[in-house]
């Protein structure tokens, strides 16, 4: 059986790997950039920075991707424990910030307490998330950080998204837990699955999926962009002229744009596709000559005095992140920006908008805006899946239909399901849609509820 694969970013190379593993040797990888990695790639820009595609943390769910990271890394690596915050009202509150209320102002703390202990509504009842956030957190906490936050994250309004998705992404709240956390000055900050996490030695997240690759590397096409695809007669056509015909697919590229270029599909799938929804994130790097003694990994930004819903201290992650330049110091911020149809963000002043408000939120001071040395952004035009409440209805249609043409769509925006769009889960789905095409096993991560 042919088995082509499009897209070599990490559900892509799980697929590729699992082939290799089961020495299968049928198959190609196609992807469209010149590199490989996909949304988990990274960068050097011009004075010798390494940026990733966003704020990457490595940790797993699963040995088979363990296993095929821990070979890749060979070694060298640097785990961290997780030191994440919020930045709000002047002052950092511990992450989930939720659980750690206590370090607010006064009157922000008594509304948060007041709106826990006035709870209205039962979360399993509400129609989106939200509702589900007032019903879970009450007024206070949605008001200060879990309405704005979400919105500078997903850049699309709650009313329109499903509660559906939340599973370990949020912390919901224990009163009881909280009060005693205030009485006892107690910070709580082991909550979630990530709460420890590796990063290599070099190269950044990227260094991981080119050394997984590097071991298909005969099998994979770079510079290949998909132009239609007939799936009749099981052929993909390319930009640059070359051809293609399969047995299996395996496409990672995003739904919508996959069905956008397949030659005769049903109107009622055409409809579904439209139905989803994405933002993109602009990515920018702002690299420092100096010190910066801060042991926080990464912070969040609900406030609207500044563009970014995240920064990462990346210089934090590894040394090697960071020129090295006979001895001299730099540190780099690593600053994430949504942007939708409902939230514009003007690319061309991103990178200015970005440097005021690490001004204005106090993570820089004006003699850092003096030593930037480095500026490096990157537009990443579908960032997060938009879990919206008619997602799940539009994806039945599409994946059926695809599924009965040969095709298996997985991955962050194959799946176009955020839950499990992580590395592990990506990775994950392209190693299991194997294991069903050859030995017939059941998939987990994509059929999980």
């Amino acid at each position: 059986m042919k088995n082509l694969i499009l897209g070599a970013g990490p559900t892509g190379l799980g697929a590729a790997y699992r082939l290799k593993c089961g020495k299968c040797h049928d198959f190609d990888v196609f992807e469209r950039n010149p590199y490989v990695g996909g949304l988990s790639a990274s960068f050097v820009d011009g004075a010798g920075f390494t940026w990733d595609v966003g704020g990457h943390v490595l940790f797993s769910h699963f040995e088979t991707f363990d296993r095929a990271v821990d070979q890749a890394l060979a070694g060298k690596f640097f785990e961290h424990m997780r030191e994440c915050w919020v930045r709000m009202q002047n002052v950092w509150v511990p992450y989930p910030f939720q659980n750690n209320v206590r370090y607010l102002p006064e009157e922000a703390l008594e509304r948060c307490l007041d709106g826990l202990k006035n709870l209205q509504g039962e979360p399993g009842k509400t129609a989106n998330f939200k509702e589900w956030m007032a019903a879970v957190f009450g007024d206070g906490i949605v008001r200060y950080f879990m309405e704005p936050y979400n919105f500078k994250v997903w850049a699309t309004p709650a009313e329109l998204m499903s509660k559906d998705w939340i599973a370990e992404r949020v912390s919901v709240v224990d009163l009881e837990r909280i009060e005693r956390n205030i009485r006892e000055n107690r910070d709580d900050v082991s909550w979630g699955p990530n709460n420890t996490f590796k990063f290599p030695l070099r190269g950044g997240t990227g260094s991981i999926y080119s050394a997984i690759a590097a071991k298909v590397k005969d099998r994979i096409h770079l510079e290949h962009h998909l132009e239609r695809v007939d799936l009749k007669n099981k052929q993909l056509f390319f930009s640059n002229g070359k051809s293609a015909l399969y047995d299996n697919l395996i496409s990672t590229i995003p739904l919508d744009q996959f069905i956008e270029k397949c030659i005769d599909v049903p109107e009622t799938v055409h409809m579904a596709a439209g139905k989803l929804v994405h933002n993109g994130v602009y990515v920018v790097g702002i690299g420092f000559k100096g010190k910066r003694n801060d042991s926080k990994c990464w912070m969040y930004f609900p406030e609207e005095n500044c563009p970014f819903y995240r920064v990462t201290n990346f210089h934090n992650y590894s040394p090697n992140n960071v020129p090295c330049d006979g001895g001299d110091s730099y540190f780099s911020l690593m600053c994430e920006t949504s942007f939708s149809s409902y939230k514009p963000v003007d690319k061309d002043t991103i990178i200015e908008q970005t440097i005021a408000g690490l001004v204005n939120s106090g993570m820089i001071d004006e003699m850092d805006r003096s030593n930037i040395v480095s500026r490096y952004l990157i537009e990443v035009p579908y960032a997060y899946p938009v879990p919206t409440i008619d997602r799940d209805d539009a994806l039945k249609v599409i994946q059926a239909f695809l599924e009965s043409c040969g095709v298996y769509s997985r991955g962050r925006f194959g799946a176009w399901r955020y839950e499990i769009g992580n590395m592990d889960h990506s990775f994950m789905q392209g190693v299991e849609i194997v294991d069903r095409l050859i030995d017939g096993c059941q998939e987990q991560v994509f059929y999980t509820a």
